[in-house]
Protein backbone atom coordinates (compact mmCIF):
# COMPACT_ATOMS: atom_id res chain seq x y z
CA UNK A 1 0.00 0.00 0.00
CA UNK A 2 1.33 3.50 -1.08
CA UNK A 3 1.10 6.02 1.89
CA UNK A 4 0.50 9.76 -0.30
CA UNK A 5 1.17 12.70 0.76
CA UNK A 6 -2.23 13.99 2.88
CA UNK A 7 -0.92 11.66 5.56
CA UNK A 8 2.48 12.20 5.89
CA UNK A 9 1.40 16.22 5.43
CA UNK A 10 -0.70 15.64 8.63
CA UNK A 11 1.69 13.53 10.44
CA UNK A 12 4.05 16.17 10.23
CA UNK A 13 1.69 19.05 11.17
CA UNK A 14 0.44 17.43 14.46
CA UNK A 15 3.88 16.76 15.28
CA UNK A 16 5.03 20.60 14.68
CA UNK A 17 1.79 21.62 17.05
CA UNK A 18 2.62 19.37 20.05
CA UNK A 19 6.38 21.03 19.65
CA UNK A 20 5.47 24.24 19.95
CA UNK A 21 2.47 23.56 22.47
CA UNK A 22 5.63 21.77 24.29
CA UNK A 23 7.67 25.42 24.00
CA UNK A 24 4.85 27.43 24.32
CA UNK A 25 4.47 25.92 27.74
CA UNK A 26 7.88 26.29 29.05
CA UNK A 27 8.18 29.41 27.83
CA UNK A 28 5.41 30.57 29.68
CA UNK A 29 6.54 28.51 33.21
CA UNK A 30 10.07 30.40 32.66
CA UNK A 31 8.33 34.15 32.84
CA UNK A 32 9.94 35.88 35.54
CA UNK A 33 8.03 37.46 38.55
CA UNK A 34 7.09 41.23 37.74
CA UNK A 35 9.38 43.70 40.15
CA UNK A 36 7.28 44.55 42.92
CA UNK A 37 6.18 48.34 43.44
CA UNK A 38 7.28 50.48 45.77
CA UNK A 39 4.40 49.67 48.43
CA UNK A 40 5.13 45.72 47.93
CA UNK A 41 8.75 46.10 48.08
CA UNK A 42 8.56 48.13 51.48
CA UNK A 43 5.87 45.29 52.60
CA UNK A 44 8.26 42.25 51.85
CA UNK A 45 11.32 43.80 53.79
CA UNK A 46 9.99 42.44 57.14
CA UNK A 47 9.91 39.12 55.66
CA UNK A 48 13.40 39.09 55.04
CA UNK A 49 14.24 39.88 58.79
CA UNK A 50 16.05 42.88 57.83
CA UNK A 51 18.82 40.73 56.47
CA UNK A 52 19.52 43.06 54.13
CA UNK A 53 19.41 46.45 56.18
CA UNK A 54 23.05 47.26 56.15
CA UNK A 55 22.94 49.12 60.08
CA UNK A 56 21.23 45.87 60.84
CA UNK A 57 23.67 43.35 59.39
CA UNK A 58 26.34 45.66 60.64
CA UNK A 59 24.86 45.00 64.58
CA UNK A 60 24.54 41.50 63.64
CA UNK A 61 28.06 41.13 62.51
CA UNK A 62 29.46 43.35 65.71
CA UNK A 63 27.20 40.52 67.76
CA UNK A 64 28.90 37.72 66.22
CA UNK A 65 32.21 39.34 67.01
CA UNK A 66 31.95 39.84 70.20
CA UNK A 67 30.41 36.18 71.03
CA UNK A 68 33.05 34.87 68.88
CA UNK A 69 35.99 36.41 71.10
CA UNK A 70 34.52 35.82 73.75
CA UNK A 71 34.61 31.83 73.30
CA UNK A 72 37.96 32.57 71.67
CA UNK A 73 39.33 34.56 74.93
CA UNK A 74 41.70 36.71 72.82
CA UNK A 75 44.91 37.37 74.51
CA UNK A 76 46.21 40.60 74.51
CA UNK A 77 49.16 39.32 71.55
CA UNK A 78 46.23 38.15 69.94
CA UNK A 79 44.26 41.40 69.94
CA UNK A 80 45.97 43.04 66.61
CA UNK A 81 45.40 39.49 64.55
CA UNK A 82 41.92 39.84 65.76
CA UNK A 83 41.25 44.21 64.85
CA UNK A 84 42.95 42.67 61.49
CA UNK A 85 40.27 39.87 61.09
CA UNK A 86 37.47 41.73 61.93
CA UNK A 87 38.02 44.61 60.29
CA UNK A 88 38.57 42.29 56.70
CA UNK A 89 35.16 40.73 57.81
CA UNK A 90 33.84 43.59 58.21
CA UNK A 91 30.54 44.71 56.34
CA UNK A 92 30.74 47.61 53.80
CA UNK A 93 27.13 48.63 53.25
CA UNK A 94 24.61 46.99 51.20
CA UNK A 95 25.82 44.14 49.00
CA UNK A 96 25.87 44.87 45.18
CA UNK A 97 23.15 43.62 43.32
CA UNK A 98 22.67 43.16 39.25
CA UNK A 99 20.11 45.85 38.50
CA UNK A 100 17.91 44.01 36.68
CA UNK A 101 16.66 47.34 34.37
CA UNK A 102 20.36 47.93 32.80
CA UNK A 103 20.25 43.79 32.67
CA UNK A 104 17.48 44.02 30.70
CA UNK A 105 18.83 46.61 28.35
CA UNK A 106 22.24 44.85 27.44
CA UNK A 107 22.81 42.34 24.75
CA UNK A 108 23.58 39.13 25.95
CA UNK A 109 27.09 39.16 25.58
CA UNK A 110 27.35 42.58 26.94
CA UNK A 111 25.29 40.98 29.87
CA UNK A 112 27.68 38.24 30.33
CA UNK A 113 30.51 40.32 30.73
CA UNK A 114 28.66 42.69 33.48
CA UNK A 115 27.73 39.68 35.30
CA UNK A 116 31.44 38.00 34.71
CA UNK A 117 32.90 41.13 36.55
CA UNK A 118 30.38 41.23 39.49
CA UNK A 119 31.60 37.46 39.84
CA UNK A 120 35.46 38.39 39.56
CA UNK A 121 34.53 41.40 42.17
CA UNK A 122 32.89 39.54 44.45
CA UNK A 123 35.33 36.23 44.22
CA UNK A 124 38.32 38.93 44.96
CA UNK A 125 36.53 40.04 47.97
CA UNK A 126 36.15 36.51 49.43
CA UNK A 127 39.83 35.61 48.68
CA UNK A 128 40.66 38.76 50.96
CA UNK A 129 38.77 37.61 53.57
CA UNK A 130 39.86 34.14 53.45
CA UNK A 131 43.47 35.31 53.54
CA UNK A 132 42.71 37.27 56.52
CA UNK A 133 40.93 34.75 58.57
CA UNK A 134 44.05 32.44 57.28
CA UNK A 135 46.51 34.85 58.99
CA UNK A 136 43.96 35.07 62.23
CA UNK A 137 43.78 31.40 62.40
CA UNK A 138 47.48 31.09 62.20
CA UNK A 139 47.84 33.51 65.46
CA UNK A 140 45.24 31.27 67.69
CA UNK A 141 46.31 27.81 70.19
CA UNK A 142 45.69 24.97 69.43
CA UNK A 143 42.41 25.17 71.63
CA UNK A 144 41.56 28.60 70.39
CA UNK A 145 41.84 26.61 66.99
CA UNK A 146 39.15 24.06 68.15
CA UNK A 147 36.55 26.16 69.32
CA UNK A 148 37.12 28.49 66.47
CA UNK A 149 36.41 24.97 64.07
CA UNK A 150 33.48 24.73 65.97
CA UNK A 151 32.19 28.13 66.20
CA UNK A 152 32.50 28.77 62.40
CA UNK A 153 31.68 25.19 60.90
CA UNK A 154 27.44 25.96 60.50
CA UNK A 155 28.02 29.36 59.40
CA UNK A 156 26.48 29.52 55.82
CA UNK A 157 24.70 26.45 56.05
CA UNK A 158 21.17 27.80 56.56
CA UNK A 159 18.32 28.10 53.89
CA UNK A 160 16.16 25.55 52.66
CA UNK A 161 17.14 22.99 55.53
CA UNK A 162 15.02 24.25 58.55
CA UNK A 163 16.74 26.72 59.48
CA UNK A 164 17.52 30.68 58.91
CA UNK A 165 20.29 33.00 59.45
CA UNK A 166 22.47 31.64 62.71
CA UNK A 167 23.82 34.48 64.31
Amino acid sequence: MKKGPPMTSLRSHLVCAALLASLAAGATAQTAPAAPSGAAAAQEQPRHGGRFDPAKRLERFEQRMTELKQKLQISGSQESAWTSFTNALRPQGKPQRPDREALARMATPDRIDHLRALRNERMAEMDRRGEATKAFYASLTTEQKKVFDEATLRRGHHGHHGGGHRG
